[in-house]
């Protein structure tokens, strides 16, 4: 198993833990387990942003540095969960697209953003009428990993043009711990969403 994978297995497993806690009985354990997390949480976004920051003030090398940070699936994902990010959702979603585009071509698919309005993204795909009956199945299952893995912070996804219903039971990062914001970073020069990234607070 990679460690991509075994990284998203946690993730789902800690969404679970946190909506447990919702369980407890005594609302003053619920309470303080809550902030213990929360805690815990401000802790480490606190100790990311202040790397991002040191990263930064090397100049054009940790520009770069910071480029790569965010194409790296393991640490994307926790820069996405602490809204440092130095990419929109836009960008990646576009990104996991390009980066899925040979292997969809192989199986006779083609695949577009139609939208993308907050955290929910809908996109539409074609499938050549010579494709075979599992092309539909395939290709989804294909475009939700590549999307979930690229932009994690996605509230909803729905894959129009294939059989099947949208997918809706992900749960995306930004509702994983004490309803924390992602990083709606503007799309600008990469210079400016790296420094973006390191200036925004944590705790938006």
């Amino acid at each position: 198993m990679t460690k991509e994978k075994e990284l998203r297995q946690r993730l789902q497993r800690l969404s679970g833990l946190v909506r447990e806690l919702d369980e407890v009985a005594d609302p003053k354990t619920r309470s303080a387990t809550k902030e213990v997390v929360q805690l815990l949480m401000d802790l480490h976004g606190a100790a990311i942003e202040r790397m991002m920051e040191r990263v930064f003030e090397v100049g054009e090398t940790g520009q770069h540095i910071i480029d790569q940070f965010g194409t790296d699936p393991l640490v994307s994902s926790l820069l996405v969960l602490y809204g440092l990010h130095p990419d929109d959702l836009e960008t990646r979603v576009a990104r996991a697209l390009r980066g899925l585009a040979p292997t969809l071509q192989s199986h006779g698919v083609e695949a577009e953003v139609l939208s993308i309005q907050g955290g929910d993204v809908r996109i539409r795909a074609s499938v050549d009428q010579h494709a075979c009956a599992s092309t539909a199945k395939t290709a989804r299952a294909l475009i939700e990993d590549a999307i979930y893995e690229t932009a994690p912070d996605v509230t909803s996804l729905a894959i129009e043009g294939l059989d099947g219903k949208p997918a809706s039971g992900f749960v995306s990062l930004e509702k994983l711990l004490a309803q924390r914001s992602s990083a709606a970073v503007s799309t600008r020069t990469s210079h400016e969403k790296a420094e973006v990234a390191v200036e925004q607070a944590v705790g938006d």
